[in-house]
């Protein structure tokens, strides 16, 4: 069990590395060391819980498997808007306190913003 859940992590980050370019199937069942049968079931169960999108595509005259991250690393350009970096009040906001991240308007308008542009998945 151990094995499949660091097998599962380092296959995920080989998807994610891969960025928009996506990575084959193949690629990442030989750069995992496992067999193609162990790295399409990984692929099956990643798409199953919507980690990835996989597309088949036509590489060097044979059909295969291009894989397509749908969890996007975390950057620091994903929180540079957030109203908080710039809030005067930030020493005196926490939960109960005298300024509360729970009422923030501010910060509700900022997060309802990118929840508009943003397809949330729960299972990421």
């Amino acid at each position: 069990m151990v094995r499949n859940n660091a097998l599962e992590r380092r296959a995920l980050q080989l998807i994610v590395e891969a960025d928009e370019a996506g990575i084959f199937q193949s690629d990442m069942w030989k750069k995992l060391g496992v067999t193609s049968r162990e790295g399409s079931r990984l692929a099956l169960k990643f798409e199953e819980r919507g980690l990835i999108e996989r597309r088949k595509v036509l590489n060097e005259g044979r059909w295969t498997y291009q894989l397509f991250s749908q969890k996007k690393p975390v950057t620091i350009d994903s929180i540079c808007d957030c109203p908080c970096m710039v809030c005067s009040e930030l020493e005196k906001c926490f939960p109960g306190g005298q300024v509360s991240p729970i009422h923030c308007q501010l910060l509700t308008a900022w997060i309802n913003q990118i929840a508009a542009t943003t397809e949330i998945n729960p299972e990421i």
